[in-house]
C-alpha cells in the first residue's frame, strides 16, 4: 500500500511520517497561506456531513475528514486538489 497524503506531505517537509500536524504548522510548512488551509479545512468538515456517502468508513470525525482534505489539496493527487486551486498557490 502506498503513502497517505499525510505521509507524502510529512516526507516532502521532513517531518516524521506519522505525525500530525496543525493546520498553523501545515501553514509554515508548505507556505501557504493560513486563512486557504483553514478554508480547505472547513470545506472538508462541510463535505463529511452534506456528501457522507463519500466518506470512507474509516473516518470517524468531520475533524478528521478535514485534515484529509487539507492534506489531499497540498499533495496535489486528489480530485480536491482541482476543487481547491483557487486556494492553492500552484
Amino acid at each position: 500500500m502506498g503513502l497517505t497524503y499525510r505521509q507524502k506531505f510529512n516526507k516532502k517537509y521532513g517531518q516524521p511520517l506519522n505525525q500530525s500536524n496543525s493546520l498553523k504548522k501545515i501553514s509554515e510548512l508548505s507556505k501557504i497561506p493560513l486563512k486557504n488551509i483553514q478554508a480547505i479545512f472547513r470545506k472538508g468538515k462541510g463535505a463529511f456531513y452534506s456528501n457522507p456517502q463519500s466518506v470512507r468508513p474509516f473516518v470517524k470525525s468531520a475533524t478528521q475528514w478535514g485534515y484529509s482534505r487539507v492534506y489531499a489539496s497540498i499533495s496535489k493527487g486528489s480530485k480536491s486538489s482541482k476543487i481547491d486551486k483557487d486556494l492553492l498557490p500552484y
